[in-house]
């Protein structure tokens, strides 16, 4: 399966951006899926998953409260909102899918990688 995440951009501190995952052959159902995130200079971090069909959620402490994931089972599509960015926010956001259907929190958990989309928060 391929996965595909867009929806990143510049941004400035205070805003928000809605990024989305897809992926081939409905790829996306029946499966547990997650963010993640990498900047630059640093290790690739959890932000947050979601359970198949979509009745768990978890995230980061540095998110709660700010992001929210969620799915579209008809659509076969996941999204990550993500309000009130900071510059630390910065990265290049993942989607990842897990061969389970519960939440994973770690990047080892989880089989198969979209191929990223690039979030700016400037100060």
């Amino acid at each position: 399966v391929q996965l595909q995440a867009s929806g990143g951009g510049l941004v400035q501190a205070g805003g928000s951006l809605r990024l989305s995952c897809a992926a081939s052959r409905r790829g996306l159902s029946g499966y547990a899926l997650g963010w993640f995130r990498q900047a630059p200079g640093k290790e690739r971090e959890f932000v947050a998953a979601i359970s198949w069909p979509g009745t768990r959620t978890f995230y980061a402490q540095s998110v709660k409260g700010r992001f929210t994931i969620s799915r579209d089972n008809v659509n076969d599509t996941m999204y990550l909102q993500m309000n009130r960015l900071q510059p630390e926010d910065t990265a290049l956001y993942y989607c990842a899918r897990r061969p389970s259907q519960a939440v994973g929190n770690t990047a080892t958990e989880y089989a198969d990688w979209g191929q990223g989309t690039l979030v700016t928060v400037s100060s």
